[in-house]
């Protein structure tokens, strides 16, 4: 059943009062009929309408109903449809259920019963399998070829072998039954073909020979050859007719045993239909089963590749971030290490001549200091300008002195052994010491919120330190605020400066660590504060950064690792 709207019943029934008294009936219980009047009439309209059950009367003109029952049965399409028997005597309720009627009921009986039979039956396919398979295969009658010379017997033939549901076909002779062969290929292929082996118009066994070796041909493969031979055939003629191809040979007196035989060979050949038909479309959900579990297996071998591909994009991407990183520290190291050779060899070539020059400085500075005042005053001017033009040579000769000096720092940061320093104090004598550079225009804020004593070289928080607020005194001309901060974590030992100056661009901070490289006018920077500072802090394995501070300025940022700072 649907499941929706009323259920549908096929009335097969050929008596045009009795019909037309059990579809009113039907119809007024709620049912929806359709009337067919016989029993072939009924098969034709199995192939396009499904009901939902079958009323069929037993005694039909033709075929019976025990016989439509049986074809019914032998189809995918109406296997499982439920049938209820009617039948007007007795005798026929056997003879129904023997063929596969699901019910039996006398005309006679109860109307009332036969609805609640019917609606029991209704009740046990709702139950059972369902609506028909969209699959199967449409209901067809078998199809059977009668070759006899005499038009008596093929009418005859033709009638019983009608009843049974059977298309039948009929051929008078070679002629007209090889082109019904040729005919009826494909679909309209004959199920069984029976041919007179001693009819006198033609030569039965030739023809039997000629219909065996067309069957063997694509066109009418597949039927069951069934010869007529005489009332009691001899061992010769048999052996005869089974060598010219004969599956089969029945007296042709005894014509209701060629029926069954007939019926046998169709109903085979209609099993063996639906077999073929369940074992392709089996082999079909198989191979869909078989593409869906491949596809599936791609698709998951897809997302496998997907999630490598991913990965290994991932770890090249580390890879190369590592090598340029690595890249970028060899250059910086190797950039390094030829600045501290070419400053070494500078301040080396300086200092001689720098000592040299200090030395006879200070003598004429002393000699100067002892003469005697001069007796006239161009003499007295003189000598005073001569004693200010020493003391500018002193000044810068000083200046050349601690330019010497860090170069010489520069060019040996390694030197120098760890000490546990105390922060507070090193930052204090630090800006003790640049107080000439700080005066009342720059305020120092102090957050001492980081550990009081840290192991380091004495040149992290002296040259490191002061270099970088030197720079911030630099940056703010008109004045400003310094914040020194310290902060500690369980793995690392901060340092943070930062000023409220203009900042530093971020153009710049990449080159702001570079020897010599300064923002400072001209003669006003040599450009190797912070590349001595940063190169102090990467001896110490830290690491000196510069971002944006809170109030706008720069933020330098000395970061020593406990654990480097330990070994």
């Amino acid at each position: 059943m649907t499941g929706e709207g009323p259920a549908r019943i096929l009335l097969v029934e050929d008596s045009e009062t009795q019909a037309l008294e059990l579809r009113l009936f039907l119809e007024a219980n709620g049912f929806s009929v359709e009337r067919c009047p016989s029993a072939e009439t009924a098969l034709d309209h199995l192939n396009t309408s499904q009901p939902d059950l079958v009323v069929a009367d037993y005694h039909l003109p033709g075929m019976n109903g025990d016989e439509l029952i049986r074809q019914m049965r032998l189809s995918l399409r109406t296997r499982a449809l439920p049938v209820l028997m009617l039948t007007g005597g007795s005798g026929g309720e056997r003879q129904g259920l023997e063929s596969g009627a699901d019910a039996y009921l006398p005309k006679s009986a109860d109307r009332d019963l036969m609805v609640l039979r019917i609606r029991a039956l209704l009740r046990e396919r709702r139950g059972g399998a369902g609506d028909e398979s969209p699959a199967a295969a449409a209901f067809r009658r078998g199809r059977v070829l009668v070759i006899d010379g005499s038009a008596t017997y093929r009418t005859f033939l033709a009638g019983l072998l009608g009843q049974d549901g059977h298309h039948v076909a009929v051929a008078d002779g070679p002629g007209a039954a090889l082109a019904a062969l040729d005919a009826g290929a494909g679909e309209t292929a004959f199920d069984c073909v029976t041919v007179d082996l001693l009819g006198h118009a033609y030569d039965g066994l030739a023809l039997c020979r000629d219909i065996a070796r067309r069957r063997e041909g694509a066109a009418g493969a597949g039927f069951h050859l069934v010869g007529i031979g005489g009332s009691d055939p001899s061992k010769d003629f048999l052996v005869e007719a089974f060598a010219a191809g004969a599956d089969d040979v029945v007296p042709k007196a005894d014509a209701e045993v060629l029926a069954l035989r007939v019926r046998g060979f169709v109903r085979r050949r209609l099993l063996e239909e639906d077999d073929r038909r369940i074992a392709g479309q089996f082999g079909e959900r198989e191979r869909a089963v078989e593409r869906a579990r491949a596809e599936a297996e791609a698709a998951e071998a897809r997302a496998r590749l997907a999630d490598a591909l991913e990965r290994a994009n991932r770890d090249l991407a580390d890879a190369n971030r590592q090598l340029t990183e690595a890249q970028a520290k060899l250059v910086q190291a190797a950039k390094m290490a030829s600045l501290g050779e070419l400053v070494a060899g500078i301040a080396h070539e300086i200092n001689n001549p720098l000592a040299f020059i200090l030395a006879h400085q200070s003598t004429v500075e002393r000699l100067l200091g002892e003469m005697p005042p001069p007796d006239s005053d161009p003499a007295a001017r003189a000598l005073d300008k001569a004693r200010a033009r020493i003391g500018s040579m002193r000044m810068g000769l000083t200046r050349i002195q601690d330019l010497v000096l860090n170069l010489r720092k520069f060019s040996r940061l390694d030197e120098g052994e760890r000490a546990l320093v105390n922060v507070p104090e090193a930052i204090e004598t630090v800006l003790a010491l640049i107080q000439h550079k700080l005066g009342e225009r720059i305020g120092v804020r102090r957050i001492f919120s980081g550990r009081a004593e840290i192991q380091c070289t004495p040149a992290l928080l002296n040259q490191v330190v002061m270099n970088i607020l030197g720079n911030a005194a630099d940056a703010m001309p008109d004045g400003g605020t310094i914040t020194v901060e310290t902060r500690a974590s369980p793995d690392l030992d901060e340092i943070r400066i930062s000023d409220t100056g203009p900042g530093i661009p971020d153009a710049l901070r990449e080159k702001v660590f570079e020897p010599f490289f300064t923002t400072k006018p001209v003669g006003s920077g040599t450009g190797l504060g912070l590349a001595i500072a940063y190169s102090v802090v990467q001896a110490h394995s830290g690491s000196l950064t510069v971002e944006t501070a809170p109030g706008g300025g720069a933020c330098f940022v000395i970061g020593i690792p406990r654990q480097a700072a330990r070994s």
